[in-house]
């Protein structure tokens, strides 16, 4: 079944509009949790516009007791202080996303023709710590599969990409038909190339409950993350309840029955 990440940034930007710590990240993720999320994620930024640094490391100390939920720890490698937290915190998953401090929000997956050597160093160094990489991927099969290429596939844990998907999220919500599908396929297509090369295949960005459903169409989701879309869906049901609402739709994608989980 495709697992559920919570990604907690937007728990965070809500925080940070006060100086009163509410509402509490650590326990937002308690909540997720318990609601039967997989994993939890974070995106700390050199400006902590959202999640700070100091939430990094409340969270693993929260994850201490609940050893098999997943902690997924996204950015870019190149920015300083993020491998320091990799290192002190261990997570399960690192995401390397290319973007830049001042981005609005990530935008595009990594060209690993361009910077491929560059990362080849980080990834080792992550896999050396027992995490897993994801790397952050456009629908591009020519970059997917530069990917074995860097001598990254044989290390001591697995490689996944995790597919960028705001352009089939903004197919779903302002495309025709024709352009949905389009970009659906070509997703299918890049998740295929992924599965061949023999990476897993995460997804997230703009991902929500009404294109979750046709997107997990596609084979072989292992983990969506999944942050904004949810948050607004807990202003209107709740936290927990939200949660358990992406969890039904993953099942229901993955043709699996309440009855069966």
């Amino acid at each position: 079944m495709t697992a559920l990440s919570v990604n907690l940034n937007k728990i965070a930007l809500i925080r940070n509009s006060r100086t009163i710590g509410i509402p509490s990240v650590v326990k937002a993720g308690a909540t997720c949790i318990e609601a039967g999320a997989y994993g939890l994620t974070v995106h700390p930024r050199p400006d902590e516009r959202h999640i700070r640094r100091h939430d990094v490391y409340d969270l693993a100390e929260l994850l201490k007791d609940h050893p098999t939920i997943e902690f997924n720890i996204e950015g870019n490698p190149l920015e300083a202080g993020f491998m320091e937290i990799v290192r002190d915190v261990k997570p399960n998953q690192v995401t390397l996303v290319p973007d830049d401090p001042n981005q609005f929000t990530s935008d595009h997956g990594w060209d690993i023709a361009k910077h491929g050597d560059t990362l080849v160093p980080i990834i080792k160094d992550i896999q050396d710590l027992g995490a897993r990489v994801s790397l952050f991927m456009d629908p591009d099969p020519e970059q997917i599969r530069l990917i074995p290429t860097l001598g990254v596939m044989e290390g001591p844990t697995e490689m996944r990409i995790e597919l960028y998907t705001e352009p089939y999220a903004t197919a779903s919500r302002e495309g025709t038909q024709d352009e949905l599908e389009t970009q659906h396929t070509s997703y299918a297509v890049a998740a295929k190339v992924a599965k061949d090369c023999g990476l897993g295949i995460n997804a997230g960005h703009d991902l929500n409950l009404e294109n979750l459903p046709q997107f997990l169409r596609i084979p072989n989701i292992l983990e969506v993350s999944i942050g904004h879309a949810l948050t607004a869906d807990a202003l209107m049901m709740g936290l927990g309840p939200a949660v358990k609402a992406y969890l039904e739709v993953i099942s229901q994608a993955n043709g699996i029955s309440k009855v069966n989980q």
